[in-house]
């Protein structure tokens, strides 16, 4: 029986163990973390938390969920207990997890950055709690040195086209601090038609850009000065909500008549809002080809299902769920129009439904090509899929209908600065897998060659396929 979470934990082959050790161990191979939530404002004034609540469950809609599913009344989730308080009906929480990808992160955050080999629950608390909080409170565990302790080299960061990158501006002017922080454009306010602050927006996109928005072709001068200050910033990277990948193509006359009836705060019809998404998402894909940007599109989720919840908390607190409608036709026909024109971007599709794996797969392969390996990449399991499972299906997928040597790897797609164990999760994940087609005679026994592969994902193929100014491991 191998101990719990040991130092070759996951790694069930010699040639997982080996492969890991020399190719993919976070102290050897540094983290690129291309696409996560977490606030730049805090990298720069070097954060210290007072406790371990505040870093687990200050904005973690994961843990929050499970302690839901234990019965835990909300004071204790997101409401005014104390942070001791909420930190040990979490601990009591964390024992029933059994098989969650919760129990495994929890651990290995708490032997990564605290050197903590037992187990958490409620008798343990304390003992957890006293610990952790002794080190948080020390200068060597600021935000900056726990990004330094993950080896990490890249961030991007998630931010609005009006944001003013005040905090990307002092980083990248602040010598101390070596490694890069740069924005991601996030322009889903631009796309929301149909919500009710969507006028007011426009204004705040008018008033930070300088153009008055009046018609479709000075809402596209104003994206594009914004797009100008993002790149002036060292963006390449744009990400994007969506329902879905959809494609109701419209005319420019249609096109305007929406978005004027949108700049009035007038509602729109359902196909309306359809066909000004497409019609926005097809022009801001033009110009993240025309700017060599890779566009991330992360679809598949149904959001803030319990209305009762969503009015008393807001978003992003717990209550998404997965989306089974992703029709696959509408992904080929909206890549088709820009590749029609030869202007289809990089691209990084997310499902968060498993099962549109495949299908994913298949569409990569229609529109690779212009001479960059895997121009259109499948995106790591994401939100409800990154456990063991969903991480080994999704490779397995990629493997079988696409180029997994060419895939960019792991993200912490998170809020919290010690997330990057993640990558560390993923990793012991692939080197798994990996090793097991090595021992079943399915790949050579070939280092160069293997070594290539596991470097490749766990860091060096997103240096090349973002064009990231970093030194490959």
């Amino acid at each position: 029986m191998k101990a719990f979470m040991d130092r070759d934990f996951l790694l069930d082959t010699e040639s997982a163990r080996r492969l890991y050790r020399e190719y993919a161990d976070m102290k050897k191979i540094p983290v690129l973390d291309y696409h996560c939530h977490i606030n730049p404002q805090e990298i720069y004034e070097d954060r210290k938390y007072d406790n371990i609540a505040q870093v687990w469950l200050g904005g973690d809609h994961y843990k929050w969920r499970q302690m839901r599913t234990m019965g835990v009344e909300e004071k204790y989730v997101t409401g005014d207990a104390s942070d001791r308080e909420k930190f040990q009906k979490w601990a009591e929480t964390l024992p029933k997890l059994i098989g969650n990808p919760l129990y495994h992160w929890s651990h290995l955050e708490l032997r990564y950055y605290f050197g903590y080999e037992g187990n958490l629950n409620g008798d343990t608390a304390e003992e957890v709690w006293t610990l952790c909080n002794e080190k948080l409170r020390s200068d060597d565990f600021t935000v900056r040195n726990l990004i330094r302790m993950s080896n990490v080299k890249l961030i991007c960061t998630t931010d609005d086209p009006v944001d003013s990158l005040i905090w990307h501006e002092k980083l990248k002017a602040d010598e101390r601090f070596e490694v890069q922080v740069l924005p991601a454009w996030r322009p889903d306010k631009v796309n929301n038609i149909e919500k009710p602050d969507f006028a007011d927006y426009m204004k705040k996109l008018a008033e930070v850009s300088g153009v008055e928005i009046n018609s479709l072709a000075s809402l596209r001068e104003a994206l594009e000065k914004r797009l100008d200050f993002f790149a002036d910033h060292g963006c390449l990277v744009s990400d994007h909500a969506l329902e879905y990948v959809m494609f109701a193509p419209a005319s420019e006359e249609e096109l305007e008549q929406i978005l004027k009836k949108g700049l009035q705060g007038e509602a729109v019809s359902r196909q309306e809002e359809l066909q000004y998404k497409t019609g926005m998402m097809l022009y801001l894909a033009k110009q993240y080809h025309k700017r060599g940007w890779v566009m991330q599109l992360h679809y598949g989720c149904k959001r803030d299902n319990n209305a009762l919840m969503y009015e008393k908390l807001g978003p992003d607190t717990g209550f998404d769920c997965i989306n089974n409608y992703a029709p696959s036709a509408q992904l080929a026909d909206f890549l088709n129009a820009l590749s029609a024109t030869d202007e289809v971007p990089k691209t990084i599709l997310y499902s968060l439904n498993p099962n549109d794996d495949a299908a994913i797969g298949t569409v990569l392969g229609c529109f690779q090509g212009g001479g960059v390996r895997s121009r259109l990449q499948q995106g790591s399991a994401w939100w409800f899929n990154d456990h063991l499972e969903g991480m080994e299906k999704q490779l397995k997928s990629l493997a079988n209908l696409s180029a997994l040597g060419n895939f960019v790897g792991m993200l912490t797609d998170s809020r919290s600065f010690l997330s990057y164990t993640r990558h560390d999760y993923f990793r012991r994940i692939l080197c798994r897998l990996i090793g097991g087609w090595v021992e079943n005679g399915e790949y050579p026994n070939d280092d160069a060659l293997l070594g290539e592969i596991i470097k490749g994902i766990s860091f060096n193929n997103a240096v090349d396929y973002f064009g990231f100014d970093l030194k490959k491991a």
